[in-house]
């Protein structure tokens, strides 16, 4: 089952990094593929946490599902079209996703090394 959600995972990742390339040459249907892939990502952030870990851990999968939020917030605001608000919200998911990323790797093997 857990190998089932890291394939929706990188499937969730790709529509979503292809969404916005597809802003620049199909313009009328790339908030729709962005959205399904922020959809996707963010689903699987919320169900796939680490088993191990103290409380910065689990700070730090709660902010990736923050983060994770924050790009669903970006894809509905690309469907208004008002101005590019999208923008930042998404240059803030990304960015948090970013920290969270390595700082999550890095604290898991920590905890991994401290328990051997």
């Amino acid at each position: 089952m857990k190998k089932f959600f890291v394939i929706l995972n990188y499937v969730g990742a790709l529509a979503l990094l292809s969404g916005l390339v597809m802003r620049l040459f199909v313009p009328q249907v790339y908030a729709f593929v962005y959205m399904c892939g922020a959809v996707l990502f963010a689903l699987t952030q919320f169900l796939l946490r680490p088993r191990c870990g103290g409380v910065v851990v689990r700070r730090l999968v709660a902010q990736q599902q923050l983060a994770g939020l924050f790009l669903i917030a970006a894809g509905v605001l690309m469907f208004t079209h008002y101005n590019n608000e999208w923008i930042a919200i998404l240059f803030c998911g990304a960015l948090m996703e970013l920290y969270t990323v390595f700082r999550l790797s890095r604290e898991l093997d920590n905890s991994r090394s401290d328990r051997d």
